[in-house]
């Protein structure tokens, strides 16, 4: 499929996923999202770690498309938000690590697209917020749930309810993103990342996905009882084998993915 708002690079066995809609900011109107959905339904086996990005230096995503929404009703905005959601949720389940290089703007649909990922790298010059309330709606795309999960329900209400945007600096001690870079160093940093990620042994980094987010809303005893099934599901790989023979004798690791 080509696409029209979306620009997708390798290198190597990470796939860089730009959102390309520069005259909007790269805001999610019904088009970008269907292209998100088919990129994210469609990684070839040999990528292991998906970073998505926006285009330009203003703007990660600046939100969802204001002059597609307007004229909604309940119906049309309930599928609207309802198709938002279920893209972001291929992203969250992919098996694979996704990073967020957020180079500007993460407003409305760019923060929860933002959060939708594993983890996330800022720029210095990134904004973000929820202010959907400005607008007379709330966050549509899992906005409310995963806000609150990574910084609190007294700190979403915050930011929700006031629909106030905040700065990256404030955004890290809050702990909605992993790392601030200068705007000209973040994607080194995220290519770092991603590949010290790529070094690992995919299938426990795939087990390590699945475990966190599974028991997330887990007690205690389902949570680590997971983790203890993926543990020792590790040891029916070969990657498992190679990791620690190698470990043992002393040499680099070699990862088929098996």
């Amino acid at each position: 499929m080509e696409y029209t708002f979306l620009k997708i690079a390798d290198e190597g066995a990470v796939r860089i996923m730009t959102i390309s809609a520069p005259k909007s900011l790269n805001a999610l109107n019904r088009t970008i999202l269907e292209e998100i959905d088919h990129c994210v339904s469609n990684i070839p086996e040999n990528v292991r770690v998906l970073v998505i990005t926006g285009d330009g230096e203003k703007s990660f995503v600046a939100g969802a498309d204001i002059s597609q929404m307007a004229g909604f009703n309940e119906e049309e905005g309930t599928r609207f938000g309802e198709y938002g959601a279920s893209v972001f949720r291929k992203i969250e389940d992919l098996p694979i690590p996704v990073i967020a290089a957020i180079n500007g703007f993460a407003l409305g649909g760019g923060c929860e697209i933002a959060m939708a990922c594993d983890i996330r790298i800022a720029a210095d010059n990134a904004v973000f917020g929820q202010p959907e309330v400005k607008l007379g709606i709330i966050p549509g795309f899992s906005g409310t749930y995963r806000l609150a999960k990574l910084v609190g329900q007294g700190m979403a209400k915050d930011l929700i309810y006031t629909g106030r945007n905040i700065k990256a600096d404030e955004a890290l001690r809050i702990g909605l993103v992993n790392a601030v870079l200068p705007h000209d160093e973040m994607m080194a940093y995220v290519m770092k990342t991603a590949s010290m990620i790529v070094a690992n042994a995919p299938r426990a980094v795939a087990f390590a996905k699945r475990a966190i987010n599974e028991n997330y809303d887990m007690d205690r005893a389902e949570g680590l009882a997971l983790e203890n099934r993926y543990f020792g599901a590790c040891f029916a790989t070969e990657d498992q084998k190679e990791g620690m023979n190698a470990f043992l004798n002393k040499r680099k690791a070699e990862f088929q993915n098996k």
